[in-house]
């Protein structure tokens, strides 16, 4: 009979921007040590990330539902441990419903190790005066470092996408038409914080010199009623541009985004959901900063457009800090033009 693998739970709530981070890490840990499996337990919305990763299980959390709460943390605790005899955990989130579920397991027996999230670091790199403006260890790493306290050889390939090209499906080649020899770049104007979003009249100027480009397809990306409504304006005045927002599923999604050969994001999830695929990202920088550790998954600096001299950034380390100035220089002053030269520098001039 096979060995028995051994059983790690990871455990990564919050936002999807935040999981996808996990995913490669999860890969390559997996890849490296064939005697285990992973239960990842997330927020039930982001089973489509693990698809495909042999040994890598989803376990669904309902932490708005069935467990909310410290009750529901704890029902969360025994349905993990009915499904699967876990023989370590892995806290990639540490906050307090991790820490509770862990705990869980600490208490019968488990081994349990956390992230480190280097918080002392990352305030003195976001203070108002005398920054210690230095690139600190990425999230990505920090992730790893968990699974070597848990006695796991880890080594992260930055260069190593986790997922290749997908499929198009007839129901995506309807509203995206089939891909062909055309450019694709995806446009995801958004983020959860004015802090970290391009204002959009700007950023309809990087649209408007991206449509001019011949063989060349603008997906424009987003979540959410609001930003479906002013993705849908966009549109109206750049008929040649594609909503993908609000018609596909994650799963479809993904596939779309796998087909690209470029995306614009803020710093937020769709920079983190095209590194899965390698797919370079032109990525846009205001409150915050790569030095942060947020960069996406094999993603170069170079790419990244941010105003490298303003000596208040960043100013936040996640964006949710109002701008102190009040006037959003950190994103006012970016041109469009530092967007579009990026993007040619990328996919070539067309």
């Amino acid at each position: 009979m096979p060995e028995k693998l051994r059983t790690i739970l990871a455990i990564r709530f919050s936002a999807m921007g935040d999981v996808a981070m996990t995913i490669p890490v999860m890969q390559q840990v997996l890849e490296q040590n064939p005697g285990i499996q992973i239960v990842f337990v997330s927020n039930r919305n982001w089973g489509a990330l693990c698809a495909g990763i042999p040994r890598l299980i989803f376990f669904p959390a309902d932490l708005k539902g069935a467990h909310k709460g410290f009750k529901g943390l704890y029902r969360l605790f025994r349905e993990i441990s009915k499904a699967h005899k876990i023989d370590a955990v892995a806290d990639l989130h540490h906050v307090l419903r991790s820490q509770i579920v862990r705990s869980f397991f600490r208490l019968s027996g488990r081994k349990v190790a956390a992230i480190d999230k280097g918080r002392a670091e990352k305030k003195a790199l976001a203070r108002p005066e005398e920054k210690i403006l230095i690139p600190l260890t990425s999230t990505i790493e920090r992730y790893a470092a968990v699974f070597r306290q848990l006695g796991l050889s880890v080594t992260i390939y930055p260069k190593q996408p986790v997922f290749g090209r997908q499929e198009l499906t007839a129901a995506i080649q309807e509203v995206t038409g089939p891909k062909n020899g055309d450019k694709w770049i995806g446009l995801a104007p958004f983020a959860t914080y004015k802090e970290k979003t391009y204002p959009l009249a700007k950023m309809e100027e990087v649209l408007a010199a991206l449509v001019k480009k011949k063989q060349t397809k603008v997906l424009l990306m987003g979540g959410g009623a609001a930003e479906v409504t002013q993705l849908t304006t966009l549109a109206v005045k750049y008929p040649e541009a594609i909503i993908v927002a609000g018609r596909f599923r994650l799963p479809e999604e993904m596939a779309i985004i796998s087909n690209m050969d470029t995306m614009i994001s803020m710093d937020s999830a769709n920079m983190h959901l095209a590194s899965l695929f390698g797919v370079p990202v032109v990525s846009v920088w205001g409150a915050t900063h790569p030095f942060a550790g947020f960069m996406g998954f094999g993603q170069t600096e170079d790419n990244a457009v941010q105003l490298e001299s303003l000596s208040c950034r960043p100013c936040s380390i996640f964006g949710n800090k109002p701008c102190f100035r009040g006037d959003h220089a950190c994103m006012e002053w970016i041109p469009p033009t530092a967007i579009t030269e990026k993007v040619t520098k990328v996919v070539g001039e067309s």
